[in-house]
C-alpha cells in the first residue's frame, strides 16, 4: 500500500447548537487540513510518469469540492439556522445537515471528495486541526 497526503489551510467560522459552553456563539478557527489517498503498490514501481496521484490534481479536487466551500464561510447546522434565523441573509453561509463540529466537518469533507476522485485511488484518511495542538480524525 502506497499513501501520499496533501495539505490544506482555511479559515471558518462556526456555532455549535445545544453546545453548553462557548462554541454555542459564532466564532472562528484556522483549519488545517490533511487529505491522505492511498493505492494499491504495483509490481516494482509505478509506470510513468510514476506517481499515484497528481498533486496538482489532489488538489484541485479538494479545493473545489470542499476547501472553496468552507474558506471564508459560516457554517451552521439546519437546527441552529431555524433558532437564529437573523443569520440568513449571510452571504457566506454554509447550511449542513449537523453541527459544524469538526468531526462532523469531518465527515461533510469525505462526502464531498470520495466521489470525485479517479477509481485507482482510495481516500485513506483525513485530519482536521481545529486548533494548533487539536484535531479529528477520519480513517477508512
Amino acid at each position: 500500500m502506497i499513501q501520499v497526503t496533501k495539505i490544506f489551510r482555511f479559515e471558518t467560522a462556526h456555532a455549535l447548537h445545544g453546545y453548553n459552553g462557548a462554541c454555542r456563539h459564532v466564532h472562528g478557527h484556522s483549519y488545517q487540513l490533511h487529505v491522505t489517498v492511498r493505492a494499491e503498490e504495483p509490481e516494482g514501481f509505478f509506470p510513468a510518469p510514476g506517481i499515484l496521484i497528481d498533486f496538482k490534481d489532489l488538489k484541485r479536487t479538494v479545493n473545489e469540492k470542499a476547501v472553496d466551500r468552507l474558506d471564508h464561510a459560516l457554517v451552521v447546522s439546519t437546527t441552529y439556522l431555524r433558532a437564529n434565523p437573523d443569520i440568513s441573509a449571510e452571504e457566506n453561509l454554509l447550511v449542513i445537515d449537523a453541527e459544524p463540529s469538526a468531526e462532523n466537518l469531518l465527515l461533510f469533507i469525505r462526502n464531498s471528495i470520495r466521489p470525485y476522485l479517479p477509481k485507482s485511488v482510495t481516500l485513506s484518511s483525513l485530519r482536521l486541526y481545529e486548533t494548533a495542538d487539536s484535531f479529528a480524525e477520519w480513517v477508512l
